[in-house]
């Protein structure tokens, strides 16, 4: 587990109606033996300089946060899982795309 997408998710919890339940099962799945609490280091800063870039040339730019957790999937060889379409955009990075139910 990304530690940026962890902040999105904190963050989300926090400004949420349901904070105590939700924590809950954020650490229940953090203590899963297959769950790894990755750091973010300065080659994700350098990968994440390099997709900022990327995409600006391309003219489709994507949210920050989404860069740098992207440039971490890349970093960690992790494949990305995620509702937003707009990963699809980024070069070399293994994205699968969940559908909204």
């Amino acid at each position: 587990m990304s530690s940026i997408v962890a902040g999105e998710l904190l963050y989300g919890l926090r400004n949420g109606a349901r904070y105590t339940a939700n924590r809950t099962q954020l650490e229940s799945f953090r203590s899963n033996r297959f769950v790894e609490f990755l750091p973010v280091t300065f080659a994700t800063a350098d990968r994440s300089g390099l997709i900022c870039t990327s995409l600006k040339r391309k003219g489709a730019p994507i949210p920050s946060n989404d860069i740098c957790i992207a440039a971490h999937a890349l970093q960690t060889g992790a494949d990305l899982v995620s509702f937003d379409g707009h990963f699809s955009e980024i070069d070399g990075l293994s994205f699968v795309h969940l559908e909204e139910p």
